[in-house]
């Protein structure tokens, strides 16, 4: 019985030893971060959508600002890499919303191996299996009409409704040289419908625009009544608003886009870096995006709202991160191409 208490006193006090080493070490990080200053993050994420993170982060971490650089996923990509060539290191945090950009990243060992605490209990697609980076958010492609101007039965249901000529000049896209989302899009529905549903879409002349953030403003205001593409949580946000915008998740499947966030090799704010990621990883702020934002997460703890459809519900198509990477210039040529811009 003796021996047994102390067995127990032994492993209490190991616990204990082992819990007051790991404050020890966050209190250091979280002094270290707040030497630095700042934490530098380039983000797909829709600008109101990214501002809120960064406020809520300074707010939980005075001292620590949040410098959002917010553009379209290509962009970002396009911008690192300029910068790396002329030896400026100034992304700590990036975000895109193309798989395929951290299959590159990863293989010029631009990311850093981190984890941040809790994402093991993350969904299998959320996570890189070398742990260089992990999803932060997802979203699905999805069609959207503005309800003042389309009946509900009049209003199309599947991917190729949008190739009826009916359509044509009533329409709006999103860029997949722009957007990582729509990039993702292409792809899946290549994989379902082949180019020939590009083609036959075309000839709708749709309105082009370049992030997928955009359609749903352009619906919601009537200049085009109907978006073949776009996240869902951007209408989600729009309609929650007010605005008359219905959204149609088609039967016959909608394009997952899963965002991946990771750390860079070279960020200059290394301490800062850990502790943001880690923050907006946390259940917490994965609950404030599901609530506010109409997002998708990788945690198996999140809720959603009750006017959501639950991934699970929905017949979802999957992109290869590594087809991705190596046929985004062929998407963004063959659709330039069929589209005209």
């Amino acid at each position: 019985m003796i021996h047994r208490r102390l067995v127990t006193l032994l492993l209490l006090a190991l616990a204990m030893t082992a819990f007051a080493v790991e404050a020890r070490a966050q209190d250091a990080r979280l002094e270290a971060a707040r030497k630095e200053g700042k934490v530098v993050w380039y983000t797909s994420l829709a600008l109101t959508s990214s501002e809120k993170v960064a406020k809520l982060f300074e707010a939980a971490y005075p001292g620590i600002k949040v410098e959002v650089h917010r553009t379209g996923s290509q962009r970002i990509l396009q911008r690192m890499m300029q910068e790396l060539q002329a030896n400026i290191k100034n992304v700590d945090v990036v975000h895109t919303s193309d798989a395929g950009h951290y299959v590159l990243l990863k293989d010029k060992k631009l990311l850093m191996r981190y984890t941040p605490a809790g994402v093991d209990e993350f969904a299998a697609g959320f996570k890189d299996k070398d742990g260089y980076h992990y999803g932060l958010r997802a979203t699905v492609n999805v069609i959207a009409y503005n309800t003042k101007a389309i009946p509900a039965a009049e209003a199309p249901r599947t991917w190729k409704d949008l190739t009826d000529p009916k359509w044509r000049g009533r329409l709006v896209t999103a860029h997949p040289g722009y957007s990582g989302v729509i990039a993702t899009h292409v792809l899946a529905l290549v994989h379902l419908h082949g180019w020939d549903y590009f083609k036959a879409l075309a000839q709708n002349k749709p309105m082009l625009v370049q992030s997928a953030v955009d359609p749903s403003g352009v619906v919601a205001s009537g200049e085009r009544p109907v978006a073949v593409d776009g996240g869902d949580y951007t209408f989600y946000q729009v309609k929650k608003k007010g605005n008359p915008i219905e959204i149609v998740y088609p039967k016959e499947g909608v394009p997952l886009v899963v965002s991946p966030s990771a750390i860079t090799a070279f960020a200059p704010h290394p301490n800062a870096a850990k502790l943001f990621t880690d923050f907006i990883f946390s259940r917490d702020v994965q609950q404030v995006l599901a609530d506010t934002e109409g997002l998708y997460s990788g945690h198996p703890k999140v809720t959603y709202p009750p006017d959501k459809p639950r991934l699970s519900d929905l017949k979802l198509l999957s992109v290869d991160p590594e087809e991705l990477e190596k046929r985004n210039e062929e998407i963004k040529t063959r659709f330039v191409e069929l589209f005209g811009a």
